[in-house]
């Protein structure tokens, strides 16, 4: 029997847009202070690879709620370890995958056209009179925000600044606020200060010291549907090239390279032994 051509194109059309066609972009969810590096990153990986992804970028925070009322990410990339712990916890994760992959840095900023000299005033360009607003990620779910106001407190100037915080959703859009004019200044995430959009501005990098080490860690979902592409990605991370894109936009890298070669999706009990924070 001859089929009509009008069914055949519809049968291609549906090929074409059904779930088997969406199936091959991996879904990332990324932290904000991941965006210019994580472009990269996939670029790379999908012209290598011939893979998809499809990356959303946000608040840490907000992702693990999404996450726990059955968003479809296959990958999260978190700007600390909590939020994929806790998904850990409750059973939502593949065994074995959480994986610290970087720390963050912060730093104050402030535009080119300011007037202040923030690599050498440091703390001091907030409390500078042409500082009326200070642009920081919400600290109730972004874990860039709570390291500044611990770096804040533990400078001895939060009290007098604390009346200037204006607070982003996630850390990009308290970069944005900066930018547009919106604050004069910004504790933001190194990563974003180094970006193509913000590297003409001033900046002084935080002292690590001051705040607890952002550690941030990537988990796959066990109710991923690109099990074979997400875990490529992974391994991709961690590859020579990978760290390079990473290290280039002003994160610390935490593990060996090799280590995340060793990553199964049905990995034994002692396969993460030797994953630990003191080989960064």
């Amino acid at each position: 029997m001859r089929i009509p051509s009008t069914k055949i194109i519809v049968l291609f059309a549906v090929l074409l847009t059904g779930p088997h066609a969406r199936a091959q972009a991996a879904k990332i969810a990324a932290a904000a202070d991941l965006k210019f590096a994580m472009t990269e990153l996939a670029s790379q990986f999908e012209k290598q690879s011939g893979a998809k992804l499809d990356v959303t970028y946000g608040s840490s925070g907000n992702f693990l709620t999404q996450i726990q009322n059955g968003a479809p990410f296959d990958l999260f990339f978190s700007a600390d370890s909590e939020y994929p712990k806790k998904l850990e916890a409750a059973g939502l994760t593949e065994p074995g995958t959480l994986r610290d992959y970087a720390v963050g840095r912060i730093v104050i900023w402030t535009p080119r056209d300011s007037g202040i000299d923030v690599a050498k005033a440091g703390w001091q360009s907030l409390l500078d009179q042409r500082v009326k607003k200070i642009a920081i990620a919400n600290p109730e779910h972004a874990p860039y925000g709570r390291a500044a106001v611990a770096a804040m407190k533990k400078a001895g100037i939060y009290e007098q600044v604390k009346d200037k915080l204006v607070y982003g959703e996630n850390i990009s859009q308290a970069a944005e606020f900066v930018q547009s004019g919106n604050a004069q200044a910004g504790i933001v995430a190194l990563s974003l200060a180094m970006s193509p959009a913000m590297k003409d501005g001033g900046s002084w990098e935080v002292p690590a010291k001051l705040y607890q080490p952002i550690f941030q860690s990537v988990v796959m979902m066990k109710a991923s549907k690109n099990k074979d592409a997400a875990l490529k990605f992974l391994r991709f991370v961690k590859s020579e090239a990978g760290q390079e894109i990473l290290l280039r936009f002003g994160f610390t890298i935490t593990i060996q390279a090799s280590d995340i070669f060793s990553l199964r999706l049905d990995p034994a009990p002692d396969a993460l032994a030797n994953l630990n924070r003191s080989q960064g």
